[in-house]
């Protein structure tokens, strides 16, 4: 699903409400140093060609119209959400974009939240990290807690060091959301103990302030993938539930 507006939704995210979308990215086409097995988008060889990104003032000249639209209309935002075709830090003008996003949601709708969601590749870079810290959301992702599971799932383009991106959040301290995706396919399982136990050992060394764990929702380019219910992975997850960890299951 391509999203061909640089600011669209409002839409209901079923972990933000009533979200409105921020594509940092090609408006047509696909832009992610992920190739995830699951994206909603598809593959990145199926995106079309189009490699124009946004600049920060074509990102702030449409959020403005669009947050001044839905203020006169009585539209609620309860999020403002970087998400769109790919990785936003991805787009090299992220930290502008992000202090101009801030302004004009004190100016416009000063109770909504502003929400990342990034894939945490690039969370090593100081400039990101500090653009990341400043908004409400942080929402960063660990699907896996090997390189090679990475490998399998998330596909990432060369470099990638998960080591690297656990050491980046601690700089963290906790101040963040940590994103997981639970799904099963013919070669791997996110429920088996070989692979759930270390994530949990992640989890406990980087205690973000809160865990949104989902799974599938629409179709995926790859083939053979299962969903794991909202009540079994309630059951997975139940030992960091016991130790205070916040935990947001969506099935």
């Amino acid at each position: 699903m391509i999203r061909e507006e640089t600011v669209f939704g409002p839409i209901h995210s079923r972990r933000l409400g009533s979200s409105l979308g921020i594509n940092l990215l090609p408006r047509h086409g696909k832009f992610c140093n992920f190739d995830c097995i699951y994206c909603e988008c598809g593959w990145n060889a199926d995106g079309r060609d189009d490699r124009v990104l946004p600049t920060a003032a074509d990102v702030r000249s449409a959020l403005e119209d669009k947050l001044a639209e839905c203020l006169l209309e009585g539209t609620p935002i309860d999020s403002i959400t970087f998400s769109g075709d790919g990785e936003p830090t991805l787009n090299p003008e992220f930290p502008r974009i992000i202090d101009d996003t801030l302004k004009l949601r004190d100016a416009y709708y000063p109770r909504a939240r502003v929400s990342v969601l990034s894939n945490a590749t690039r969370v090593h870079i100081p400039e990101i990290a500090a653009a990341l810290r400043r908004v409400d959301n942080p929402i960063l992702k660990i699907d896996a807690p090997t390189d090679a599971l990475v490998a399998r799932i998330n596909h990432p383009a060369p470099g990638y060091s998960l080591s690297r991106v656990i050491e980046a959040l601690r700089a963290f301290k906790g101040d963040f959301v940590l994103q997981t995706m639970f799904l099963r396919s013919p070669d791997f399982d996110s429920s088996s103990p070989e692979v759930l136990g270390p994530w949990m050992d992640i989890v406990r060394d980087l205690r973000p302030r809160r865990i949104m764990v989902y799974t599938i929702d629409r179709p995926t380019p790859a083939e053979g993938l299962e969903k794991i219910s909202a009540a079994e992975m309630r059951t997975l997850v139940q030992p960091l539930l016991d130790e205070g960890f916040q935990i947001d299951i969506k099935g």
